[in-house]
């Protein structure tokens, strides 16, 4: 199961005398990603590092610190907390001190990691899509339905009879809504699950 953020969140840590702010926040697009890091990077820091993973799409970027030193042990850090939707931005201000390739990366990817678990998370629902034609004299009572299968309505066209309804629904209550759609409409209202 994965998880997302129900909020932005933010964790502070001093590591041989240089300062690391890690934020993180839930996210829906990789535009959205790019506008947080945009937004809450400073430009006076030494290095602004980043991650983020929404479903399929995924980059980082080091911001000048060693390959693979700091946007892929964020990315990592992500990963190991089960998260999706989810941008991470870890600001450095050098101390003066070298942390070596080796506590770059584990201080980058646990600001990360500590930034995530102090953060509140929210279960990600796996949902399926699907969709059925309702007759206009049936819509209102199937709307006030949509809640109880815990279903989406993502989409409505209206035509001469009734509405063409797309949601998206927990695979485990597809089942369970086209039956009750089908004994509430005495068979005229038919659930199709839609392919990926």
């Amino acid at each position: 199961m994965s998880f997302c953020l129900a909020g932005p969140c933010e964790y502070r840590e001093e590591i041989r005398k240089s300062r690391f702010i890690a934020m993180a926040a839930p996210i829906e697009s990789a535009e959205q990603a790019l506008a947080f890091i945009e937004q809450h990077k400073d430009l006076g820091a030494s290095h602004n590092c980043w991650a983020f993973k929404c479903g399929q799409q995924y980059r980082f970027s080091d911001d000048g610190e060693p390959g693979g030193t700091a946007g892929r042990p964020i990315l990592a850090a992500i990963e190991g907390q089960d998260c999706d939707q989810v941008v991470v931005l870890v600001i450095r201000w050098y101390g003066g001190i070298q942390l070596g390739t080796g506590g770059l990366a584990r201080a980058y990817g646990g600001s990360a990691a500590k930034c995530l678990q102090g953060g509140e998370r929210i279960a990600r629902v796996l949902r399926v899509q699907a969709h059925c034609h309702v007759p206009f004299a049936e819509l209102m009572r199937v709307k006030a339905r949509l809640a109880d299968w815990q279903a989406l309505l993502e989409r409505e066209d209206f035509d001469g009879d009734g509405a063409v309804l797309q949601l998206a629904l927990p695979a485990e209550r597809l089942a369970e809504a086209a039956s009750q759609l089908g004994d509430m409409s005495r068979g005229r209202i038919v659930l199709q699950r839609l392919e990926p």
